[in-house]
């Protein structure tokens, strides 16, 4: 198996209800939460986790020793950010010169907590953080709620203070990346518009998985999910055209399980 792919099993109705519980939130606040963090998806096509590799964060937790021989991966100020599944070049590079250090220097999953805080998410260690976030969105998202409230932010979520979570959640270069105005947004679209579907969501996820195509896993059933879900049925010779149904997804898990 390839590094850092685990079951990479999508969000269900049970995992995502008890987050919402557990947190007293609405399902808008945690949504809008979800999509400026990992655009709504915690895994890669290739059943990776979303990760961003931040090489400052590495230089400070390894003092600086790889800052002159590869400034790429180590240096004191932010960036050198490649995206998606590039971001596994620098992270592994890293972790062939400290691993413990490169995994808490990436954030993880679909709440991107970064991998220093491992506690705070209900980990005892970043080795046990990272298996969680590589086995599904279910455990991604338990620890986005185990983050936001050791961190005491479910007020603020709440209350939808987006400045002071922002502040908070993303740290102090919030307002440059704009993160409280792009959670504003998202909430006030989630609020006004179609919630996405749990069930159409995984199996988005799961035929992204298998090459089928269906465009942003966002829960929303348009033509291009149809479109894929009719193909996957047509071979394999399941009856339903573009309905999303149990043994849809139950046939879909089976396939990715087959990998």
């Amino acid at each position: 198996m390839a590094k850092f792919v685990g079951a990479a099993e999508p969000l269900t109705r049970q995992g995502f209800r008890a987050v919402i519980a557990d947190l007293g939130v609405g399902v808008p606040e945690l949504l809008a939460v979800l999509a400026v963090e990992s655009k709504t998806c915690g895994f890669l096509s290739d059943r990776r986790p979303i990760i961003l590799f931040e090489r400052h964060i590495f230089h400070k937790r390894t003092g600086g020793r790889f800052s002159k021989s590869d400034p790429d991966i180590s240096n004191p100020e932010p960036g050198g950010y490649t995206g998606l599944g590039k971001e596994y070049a620098r992270l592994e590079k890293a972790a062939k010169l400290d691993r413990a250090a490169a995994l808490m220097s990436a954030s993880w999953g679909a709440g991107q907590i970064m991998g220093f805080n491992h506690v705070a998410a209900g980990f005892a260690d970043v080795e046990s953080m990272v298996s969680a976030m590589q086995q599904s969105e279910d455990a991604q998202l338990a620890s986005v709620a185990s983050f936001v409230q050791a961190e005491h932010l479910t007020g603020l979520l709440r209350s939808r203070d987006w400045t002071a979570f922002a502040r908070r959640y993303n740290g102090p270069g919030y307002a440059k990346n704009k993160y409280d105005l792009r959670l504003a947004g998202a909430y006030q679209q989630y609020s006004a518009g179609v919630l996405p579907n749990i069930d159409v969501r995984r199996a988005q996820l799961y035929l992204t998985y298998l090459g089928f195509a269906p465009g942003a896993v966002d829960g929303l059933h348009g033509k291009l999910s149809r479109s894929a879900v009719v193909r996957f049925r047509e071979a394999n010779r399941l009856d339903g055209g573009d309905r999303v149904d149990k043994d849809l997804l139950d046939t879909l898990q089976s396939s990715v399980q087959s990998l």
